[in-house]
């Protein structure tokens, strides 16, 4: 099994199956326990902290609360240790894969301002990320599957903040050293990153609420604000009269429309700055008929499909609830049916119950508004429905499907709601109220009933592979306990290399835990050393907290190899990186991590 995780040719969750199958067979594990580790806590737990965290996710909680801590204007360094931090400490209460997945697109802005190139951001922000999952229960799933190893050993399971002393000092050294000096070991590669597909920037329409902060402000001080995204004003509309290229001394009023030119990615983030009322939302409170599609056809189109996801996730009836709302954007060929008509004139809401968010054209600028615009061969349309109905457009008017958009605009309400939902998780676990499965499996239901993960994506978000991983070796690692197999391997170590030294022993168990997590997946690692390090306490007499708090450590420090850990592979990419271009960092953090958490085991945990 260790030979095919280091191998690499198989995925790792089909190893992990074939093993315990293998164990199954041979009768290592008796057939009637074979799945039991589908029901293990710690599966249960990963399966659970998955879906909090795709709750923060949704909600933009995250978004919201890195532009609220990210300075914007400061230097390099201070920059690189306000991201890298922030990174860190989600990763202690969200599983540190999303945390990363979340920050990434910050780091890629980020790097243009500080003149860096994006892989210089992302290697010690993947780092960061990696090192703050050692700090908490739930950081990461190793910390998870060592908390059931010591329940299983007859002695309870790890309190949630039990990784700290030692985690939090690891991860606090090492986030100061990758933000001041390890990002400069780093090589300047260029992006390799042409993932996806360059659709250029569109033209949108959005409503300035009443209340909102771009009320009073000028065009050009609002263009300040979201500098960042790339987003610019291109006209303005007051009282139904469009205004083009309107000069930057120009008031903004409540009810004016600015017409936004940016790419797709770029508007979430320029919408929620100001939090931008959601038109969609307003167009179809106050009418159901084509009034209300033309309404909703001016709003943005981020800021238009956050709506639609809202809207299919809270309206009362149910059907309309769970129906699979997709964003998509649409390429019109020439000779299409569409060509030379506009969006009134489709009645796209009454007859498909679709949204044009807004049109992308190449050459000038169009002059009319979206739903009065005439559609040409060659327009891209941002476009928001039922997934069924999207379908249908598409085979009626002969445009072609470029791909699939998920944007997040941050609601401030369900923002909120999602961080008391994981708060209060934490807080139940952390005051022994619950045991850990049932205490986030609380928190996921409190997620259902309240919307902050849509009920259809419930399952989709949880990473079966790793599921499945999990619940195949924890068996197999039993079998290596009850078959001797782990003693055996303990009395060679201490044997042979610690030479009966509890110090040297510890040291072996987190350099070897190290080592592996680098070749191989980190939670598979932890499943495989926990027996061993629990058979090396055994064998030495000395306290095994020591020696599983070791295989935490170890199994969240992969840092040499873009295999050890998810969120070095999430960087490969995007960071134009090579194999052999994480060593130069990852080594001097792997030393650091060694230098600094073995005093500090003995002196927590004392063998």
């Amino acid at each position: 099994m260790m030979g095919l995780f280091l191998w690499g040719r198989f995925r790792h969750d089909v190893v992990a199956l074939a093993a315990l199958l293998a164990c199954a067979i041979s009768g290592l594990v008796p057939s009637g326990l074979a799945f039991a580790g589908f029901g293990h806590p710690a599966v249960i737990t990963v399966a659970c902290v998955l879906v909090l965290s795709q709750g923060l996710r949704n909600t933009g909680a995250v978004d919201w609360l890195a532009r609220s801590i990210l300075p914007r204007d400061a230097g390099r360094i201070t920059t690189l240790l306000a991201l890298i931090g922030l990174g860190a400490a989600l990763s202690g209460f969200m599983n540190n894969v999303g945390a990363m997945a979340l920050l990434m697109p910050i780091a890629v802005q980020l790097s243009g301002r500080l003149d860096l190139k994006p892989g210089q951001i992302l290697m010690p922000l993947a780092f960061g990320t990696i090192l703050g999952g050692m700090t908490t229960l739930v950081g990461t799933p190793p910390n998870l599957i060592v908390s059931g190893f010591r329940e299983e050993a007859g002695l309870g399971q790890f309190a949630m903040f039990d990784f700290a002393p030692v985690g939090i000092a690891v991860a606090t050294l090492g986030v100061l050293f990758v933000s001041i000096v390890g990002w400069r070991l780093v090589p300047a590669r260029k992006s390799a990153a042409g993932a996806g597909f360059d659709t250029g920037t569109y033209l949108t329409e959005v409503r300035v609420p009443a209340k909102g902060k771009a009320v009073g402000l000028t065009l050009r001080g609002f263009e300040a604000e979201i500098e960042d995204s790339g987003a610019q004003i291109v006209g303005l509309v007051r009282n139904e009269v469009r205004m083009t290229a309107p000069h930057g001394a120009r008031q903004i009023h409540a009810g004016d429309v600015l017409v936004l030119q940016a790419d797709v990615d770029a508007l979430a983030e320029a919408l929620s700055v100001f939090g931008i009322e959601l038109e969609a939302q307003k167009a179809a409170s106050d009418s159901k008929d084509e009034t209300a599609d033309d309404a909703s056809e001016k709003t943005s189109k981020a800021a238009k499909a956050e709506a639609a996801i809202k809207e299919a996730d809270k309206v009362e009836d149910a059907d309309e609830s769970d129906e699979d709302i997709v964003l998509r954007e649409l390429a019109i060929l020439p000779g299409a049916t569409i060509v030379g008509r506009s969006a009134s004139d489709l009645r796209l809401r009454t007859r498909y119950g679709l949204n044009l968010l807004a049109v992308s054209r190449e050459g000038r600028q169009p002059q009319a508004r979206l739903r009065k615009l005439k559609l040409k061969s060659g327009d891209l349309l941002l476009m928001q429905g039922p997934a069924e109905m999207m379908a249908e457009f598409i085979n009626d008017t002969g445009c072609v499907p470029l791909g699939e958009r998920e944007l997040r605009i941050p609601d401030k309400r369900m923002a909120i709601i999602a961080g008391a939902i994981m708060l209060g998780a934490i807080g139940i676990v952390t005051l022994g109220l619950l045991p850990a499965p049932v205490g986030f499996a609380l928190g996921v239901l409190a997620s259902m009933l309240l919307r902050t993960v849509p009920l259809r994506k419930i399952y989709t978000t949880i990473d079966w592979p790793i599921i499945v991983l999990l619940a195949a070796l924890i068996p197999v690692a039993g079998a290596m306990q009850t078959t001797g197999a782990a003693d055996l391997l303990a009395r060679f170590l201490v044997g042979t290399i610690a030479q009966g030294n509890p110090v040297a022993a510890l040291a072996v168990v987190l350099i070897t835990t190290m080592f592996l997590s680098d070749v191989m997946n980190n939670a598979a690692t932890a499943a495989i050393l926990c027996p061993i390090a629990l058979g090396i306490a055994a064998t030495l007499g000395v306290n095994p907290d020591s020696f599983l708090m070791a295989v935490a450590i170890g199994a969240s420090c992969a840092f040499l190899t873009p295999i050890g850990h998810q969120n070095n592979t999430l960087i490969l990419g995007p960071g134009g990186f090579r194999f052999g271009d994480y060593w130069r960092l990852g080594l001097l953090v792997e030393v650091l991590v060694v230098v600094v958490s073995l005093p500090l085991l003995v002196f927590v945990w004392p063998l």
